[in-house]
């Protein structure tokens, strides 16, 4: 098995690869870097549980230990039905941690490198909010969202632009080819102008700043970002969640944060 702190030579491809939106292509150095290598739990200092919402996403999220689990130097999170919390009275259980007030990314490149298992009714996401800036105002950029067994992922860009104002131009979103039965390399750039979006090295999609009359299409160069990861169950889009294929569980092996190098 390579080790986790190896450089990926497939990543030196991606520094030579024009990225649109950008005039260039900026210089970047690993700033950040979490390999999940805990045995008793995840590194407290830079993550959380994600609490329970009102959401969709969020309507299961719960802190029972047996959502979450360290495996093989990999954070586990899963989704369950609930036959063990009485009192809780959600039909599922799921397990999601995020950074929240603790690590935040600006410009740069986040990588995550993980596998989805399917399931009917799983929903698992990759995604950024702004610290301390309220939703949609601050944006969400998402990184992956997996639904049921499909072989693609969704990438996707929200603010106050195309959700408040449903602003259809420039395109907000695209998927790519995933392989659904193994692990996949997900990622997104942040630049001053652009959002590049990339899935296993290959760009899928970006989402560039433009000159307009609206307000909030490009909020992406003023406010920090937190990384949540997530094992979503169910809900509008996703479809119902057939319980005979739980549990269910993502494997992420490494989340990286390459910074863009500052001119001399």
């Amino acid at each position: 098995m390579k080790s986790k702190k190896l450089f990926p030579l497939s990543f030196l491809a991606i520094l030579l690869v024009s990225c649109a939106g950008t005039k260039h292509v900026p210089k970047m150095e690993l700033n950040w870097e979490e390999n999940f290598n805990q045995v008793n739990g995840f590194d407290t200092s830079r993550w959380s549980k994600i609490p329970r919402g009102t959401s969709d996403w969020q309507k299961y999220m719960s802190d029972f230990d047996s959502c979450y689990a360290m495996r093989d130097g990999k954070l586990i999170l899963r989704g369950i039905v609930n036959n063990s919390l009485p009192n809780d009275t959600a039909s599922y259980l799921t397990g999601g941690v995020y950074t929240k007030d603790k690590v935040s990314f600006g410009f740069g490149r986040l990588e995550i490198y993980a596998k989805l298992n399917g399931a009917h009714g799983a929903w698992p996401a990759f995604w950024l909010l702004s610290q301390g800036m309220k939703w949609p105002d601050g944006g969400e950029i998402d990184i992956m969202e997996r639904l049921n067994f499909d072989a693609i992922a969704y990438q996707t860009v929200h603010s106050h632009y195309t959700y408040t104002l449903k602003m259809k131009e420039p395109k907000q979103g695209a998927t790519g080819v995933i392989n659904p039965n193994g692990f996949n390399n997900y990622a997104v750039e942040l630049h001053p102008d652009s959002l590049v979006f990339f899935i296993n090295n290959k760009r899928t999609f970006s989402y560039p700043r433009i000159h307009t009359d609206k307000e909030g299409q490009f909020p992406f160069d003023k406010y920090k970002y937190y990384l949540l990861l997530d094992m979503q169950l169910g809900g509008s889009w996703v479809g119902k969640v057939d319980p005979a294929d739980l549990p269910v569980e993502m494997e992420i092996d490494w989340v990286r944060f390459y910074a863009f190098k500052q001119k001399r």
